[in-house]
C-alpha cells in the first residue's frame, strides 16, 4: 500500500493503516511523492500495531474525560446554548524540528512585523504615507482605535498573545490563512490535548521526543508581568473574563489556573485615581496587568460601548496614563483585519527588508474594482470570506456551494464589496482520522500561538483542528470541527524513527 506515493508503512500484526488513502492530498503522517515523512516512520508502525476496536474504545473514553474535566466550549444556536466538548482524534499530527524551525522562525517574522505595523500606524504613520496599504482600508477601519495615537505601550508590543492560522497546500507548503491578534482561543485544547494523549496512549509517545506544551501559563505570566507597570514587589496580573456565558470560558479558567492568577469580571474591577483595583474581601487591591479576554467595544463603557456591562468604567483612561498594562493592547484588530492580511507580505518587505518566510494565501480584496470583477466572474472557483467574521461564520466555498449559496453570495459582494475578500480553494492537507468506517483522511489546519513581552517565544505545536466530517474544508470547532494533539519532534529525532 501507498499514500500519496509515500513509502508505505511496515506490515504490523494488525495493519490499522493497511487500507488508508489520502488521496491526492498531502499527508500529515506519510506525506507524498515528493516530501516523505520520514520523521513519523517510528509513530506509524506503532499505530500500525494497534487494533481499531482497541483505538476506538480509548478514543470514546478519552472523550468521556474531557467532558467529565469540563473541556468543553458553548455553541449558541437558535433552539439556545449548548455545552460541547470540542472533538478530540487520538491520531497525532506530527511535526518534524526543522520544519518546525521553519515555521517557528515564520511566526516570530508575523509578530514582529504586525507590531511594527500598529506601532507606526498609531504613531507616525508612515506606511499610509509611502503608499504600502491604502490609508484608508487602516483609518476607516471599524478596529482603528484614534484613542491609541500617540500612546507607547512597553516594548512597543501591542499584540501580546497571537494566533496563526496556517494551511498546508497540496505540494505540502505551509500558508498563512489568517491572523488573530485580537483574543484568540485555542490554546487550552492544546494543553489538555497532551494530557490526554499521555493518558490514554503512553505506549504511543514512549521514547520519542516530542517537545513539551505545558509551561504556556508560565510563559504567559512571564510576559504579562514584563509589561506591567513598575510596581514594588511582584505585579498584581488578572485574566478579565465576560464571564461563564462566554463560548470560550473553560479556556479562561483554565489559563488563570495555569498563570495562577485570579479570574474576574468587569464587576470585580474598579478604577480609582485613574488606577486599577480588584474587589476582595480585605478591601480593594491594587491590578497591573490585565490579560483580557473582552473585545474593545466592551472594555470600557465610557468610551467606547456605553451599553456594555462587562467592562470595566475608566480603564481606558488608567491605560492611558500607563497604570495598568493590557494584552492584548487595545486597537489590535485592525491587524488582523483579513483585507489588511493581504498587505503582511508587504509589510514585511517594508520593516524588516525580507521576504516573508510563510507566504499568505492568495488573496483578492473585493473593494478593488479589479479583484470584485475577477471574483463574480469566477464565484463558482473561489472562497469568499467576511472581513470581519471569525469561526468559519459567512465563508462560501464556491466549488461545493449550490447554486442559491452562489447568488446569495454575489448578492452581498455587490451590495458591500469592502466587506469581502476572496481566494482560492486551498486542498488542505489530511491527517488519518478516527471515524466509524475506521481510519480516514479529514483535512486539519494549524493555530501556533506566540506569547510576545520583550521578546517572542512559540508554543511548540499549537492547536491542529480536523475537519471531522468527510469533504469539508471549515475545521472551526462552531461548525462541528474537532482537534488533535500536535507533536513536535525534538531536534535529534532521527529520520527512521528512533532517537539520536
Amino acid at each position: 500500500m501507498s499514500v500519496n506515493g509515500a513509502t508505505a508503512p511496515r506490515a504490523g500484526a494488525r495493519d490499522l493503516l493497511a487500507s488508508y488513502d489520502a488521496g491526492i492530498f498531502y499527508d500529515e503522517l506519510f506525506g507524498n511523492a515528493d516530501k516523505p515523512a520520514g520523521h513519523t516512520r517510528l509513530i506509524r508502525e506503532r499505530l500500525n500495531q494497534l487494533d481499531f476496536e482497541d483505538l476506538r474504545r480509548r478514543a470514546t473514553d478519552a472523550e468521556k474525560e474531557l467532558y467529565n474535566l469540563g473541556i468543553t466550549f458553548l455553541i449558541y444556536a437558535a433552539q439556545g446554548a449548548e455545552d460541547r466538548i470540542l472533538p478530540f482524534d487520538v491520531i497525532p499530527r506530527v511535526i518534524s524540528a526543522k520544519e518546525w524551525a521553519h515555521l517557528e522562525a515564520g511566526i516570530k517574522q508575523r509578530v514582529a512585523t504586525l507590531n511594527l505595523f500598529l506601532h507606526d500606524i498609531y504613531h507616525d504613520q508612515k506606511i499610509l504615507k509611502d503608499g504600502i496599504i491604502p490609508a484608508e482600508l487602516v483609518l476607516g477601519n471599524a478596529n482603528f482605535r484614534p484613542q491609541m495615537a500617540g500612546l507607547d505601550v512597553p516594548f512597543d508590543t501591542y499584540i501580546h498573545i497571537m494566533g496563526v492560522d496556517l494551511v498546508r497546500d497540496r505540494e505540502g507548503t505551509f500558508r498563512v490563512l489568517e491572523d488573530n491578534g485580537r483574543v484568540p482561543s485555542g490554546v487550552s485544547y492544546v494543553v489538555e490535548n497532551r494530557h490526554m494523549m499521555q493518558r490514554v496512549f503512553p505506549d504511543l509517545m514512549r521514547d520519542i521526543g516530542i517537545r513539551p506544551v505545558d509551561n504556556y501559563g508560565h510563559k504567559l505570566l512571564e510576559a504579562m508581568s514584563e509589561i506591567a507597570p513598575v510596581a514594588e514587589g511582584d505585579p498584581e496580573v488578572a485574566l478579565l473574563s465576560p464571564g461563564s456565558y462566554n463560548s470560550a470560558y473553560f479556556e479562561h479558567i483554565f489559563l488563570a489556573r495555569e498563570m495562577g492568577v485570579p479570574l474576574v469580571e468587569g464587576r470585580d474591577l474598579v478604577v480609582e485615581n485613574h488606577r486599577v483595583y480588584m474587589k476582595t474581601t480585605d478591601g480593594l487591591a491594587p491590578v497591573h496587568s490585565i490579560y483580557r479576554r473582552i473585545g474593545d467595544d466592551f472594555l470600557d463603557p465610557t468610551a467606547f460601548n456605553p451599553d456594555s456591562l462587562l467592562g470595566v468604567p475608566g480603564i481606558l483612561e488608567a491605560y492611558r496614563r500607563g497604570n495598568v498594562a493590557l494584552a492584548n493592547a487595545i486597537g489590535t484588530g485592525v491587524a488582523d483585519d483579513k483585507a489588511v492580511y493581504a498587505y503582511v507580505p508587504r509589510m514585511i518587505k517594508y520593516y524588516l527588508d525580507q521576504d516573508a518566510l510563510i507566504p499568505n494565501v492568495d488573496t483578492r480584496i473585493c473593494r478593488e474594482h479589479d479583484a470584485l470583477t475577477y471574483t463574480l466572474d469566477n464565484l463558482d472557483k473561489l472562497v469568499v470570506k467576511p472581513v470581519g467574521e471569525a469561526g468559519g461564520y459567512g465563508i462560501t466555498i464556491g466549488p461545493r456551494a449550490s447554486k442559491a449559496e452562489l447568488d446569495d453570495c454575489r448578492a452581498k459582494l455587490i451590495a458591500d464589496p469592502s466587506n469581502y475578500i476572496s481566494q482560492p480553494v486551498v486542498d488542505l492537507s489530511v491527517c488519518p482520522t478516527v471515524t466509524p468506517d475506521g481510519i480516514e483522511p479529514r483535512h486539519v489546519d494549524l493555530r501556533p500561538f506566540a506569547v510576545t513581552g520583550s521578546k517572542t517565544w512559540v508554543l511548540p505545536g499549537g492547536l491542529s483542528r480536523v475537519a471531522l466530517q468527510k469533504g469539508t474544508l471549515i475545521v472551526n470547532s462552531s461548525q462541528g470541527g474537532g482537534s488533535k494533539d500536535t507533536w513536535v519532534l525534538e531536534n535529534g529525532v532521527l529520520e527512521n524513527g528512533g532517537a539520536a
